[in-house]
Formats: C-alpha cells, sequence, structure tokens
C-alpha cells in the first residue's frame, strides 16, 4: 500500500504542475513584447553609436569612417551584452 500511496502524490503533483504551466502559458502578444525588448536591447546601441561616430567624423578634416565604424562595433557589443543579461535573468 505505501507503494500505491506514493504514485498517487506522485500523480497529482505531476497533474498539478501540468495545470500551472497551461495556466501560465506566454501569449503571443507576452512573447512580441518580449521579442520587441530584445530588438530595441540590441539595436538602441548600435544606432547611437553610428551617429555618435557620424558626429565625431564630420569634426574631422577630409573624409574618415574611422569613429563611425569603431562606434557601431562598440554599439554591437553593448547590445549583446544588454540581451545577454536580459535573456540571463
Amino acid at each position: 500500500m505505501p507503494n500505491l500511496n506514493s504514485l498517487k502524490e506522485k500523480i497529482e503533483r505531476q497533474a498539478s504542475r501540468m495545470k500551472k504551466a497551461e495556466r501560465e502559458r506566454p501569449t503571443l502578444i507576452g512573447q512580441t513584447i518580449y521579442i520587441g525588448t530584445l530588438g530595441l536591447l540590441l539595436v538602441i546601441p548600435v544606432v547611437g553609436g553610428a551617429y555618435l561616430g557620424n558626429w565625431l567624423d564630420s569634426m574631422m578634416e577630409g573624409y574618415s569612417i574611422r569613429w563611425t565604424t569603431s562606434l557601431i562595433l562598440v554599439g554591437v557589443i553593448i547590445g549583446a551584452v544588454n540581451v545577454y543579461y536580459f535573456i540571463k535573468d
């Protein structure tokens, strides 16, 4: 009889976990917001780096894209770190 009780408890726990998972299932709008947030966390530092680099390059004599390229790469790295920490939590 002890095995029968433990089996019954195990089945009840699994059933309650399944019901809880069904109730807390992410909705389409929730998933869309999550993906959109990830996109913004990646894109905003890249665009900011491009604008800042372009402004710094316009201050220099002649044609240069050195700052723009460098700050775009820095923006990609910062954006990737942002996404990593957002997903990690």
